[in-house]
């Protein structure tokens, strides 16, 4: 076992015992949640894989320090629960620490930007392979960064990173959103925002998100632009829309990208069906298909069934 498993693993080990002590005192959370599927994946070629997507583990919290002033903190890892080896299956993801109050929150450490926290839930198939990271630039997880959470006005929200240089490839970068609504939908019926990163990463992206709900359907639709120091540039857009049926949801999305983090700048076309089934509140039965075609007329797909526990 690698010396950064290990440490992942005490760590983990510490906060699990830590959080029963401190709850007296402090706010402790351990939370996570295992996702994984088997799947027949046909691309350059074909074959049958049991994947982890993005299942993940963390302790979060805080420490109230006044009546107006509270310290928060999250450390989260994603874990590959299907690794063969077991080695190195730890990676880093949101990891910080903050104040809260009334002026908001501040948080300092690694974490997603505003323009990623903005895309709410108009992507019904994140983690999975038709998962928007695979043609819209803008899906970044940034250290070296400070980020700040507005409280809510009137059902809006800002939110604003600002990435060191250190961390993000020698400039300074920035990113924002503005947030109308309940990205949940259970709030409201519906969820806006208009999102911009500038050169993070070495790209300026722009992205509107929008989802409503009109009784069991939730529509949704998401609209990003990309553009390189170099002057490469590209966009594309997405539209998903959800039916719920007593446990069980009906879901359909389909992305056109011609996005400079498509497979080799190339246009691409994804569509995807899906299917979720509520077993429990935290616990679901899923599958989904993917079709993937590119403008230079190849193809992937894929097919899969799998579990979902949150805890």
């Amino acid at each position: 076992m690698t010396t950064l498993t290990k440490t992942s693993l005490a760590l983990i080990a510490a906060g699990v015992l830590v959080s029963g002590s401190v709850m007296a005192s402090e706010q402790a959370t351990i939370y996570g949640k295992l996702n994984v599927t088997v799947q027949s994946d046909d691309t350059t070629e074909s074959k049958t894989d049991i994947k982890s997507n993005a299942s993940r583990v963390g302790i979060k919290g805080g420490l109230k320090i006044n009546d107006d002033l509270k310290a928060i903190y999250k450390m989260e890892w994603q874990v590959d629960v299907s690794d063969e080896k077991g080695a190195d299956n730890f990676t880093s993801r949101n990891q910080w620490v903050g104040l809260q109050g009334d002026f908001g929150s501040v948080m300092l450490g690694r974490n997603d930007t505003a323009l990623k926290q903005s895309q709410g839930k108009v992507d019904l198939f994140s983690d999975l392979n038709s998962d928007i990271k695979q043609l819209f630039s803008g899906e970044n997880r940034m250290g070296d960064s400070l980020t700040y959470v507005s409280p809510k006005f009137s059902d809006f929200r800002f939110i604003g990173t600002f990435v060191a240089e250190d961390g993000n490839s020698d400039k300074n970068g920035s990113s924002l959103t503005l947030m109308y609504g309940d990205s949940k939908l259970k709030k409201s019926s519906l969820y806006a925002a208009i999102a911009m990163d500038a050169d993070i990463n070495g790209v300026d992206t722009t992205r509107v998100s929008v989802q409503g709900k009109l009784g069991d359907v939730k529509l949704g639709g998401m609209w990003n632009e990309s553009q390189k120091a170099d002057g490469t540039k590209g966009d594309g857009f997405l539209v998903s829309a959800a039916y719920g049926i007593g446990k069980t949801t009906l879901k359909l999305q389909y992305q056109d990208s011609d996005d400079i983090n498509g497979k080799a700048h190339q246009p691409a076309e994804v569509v995807t069906l899906g299917v979720d089934y509520k077993l429990a509140k935290s616990v679901k039965l899923f599958g989904f298909y993917a079709d993937t075609s590119f403008e230079d007329n190849s193809d992937e797909s894929h097919l899969a069934v799998g579990i979902e526990y949150k805890f």
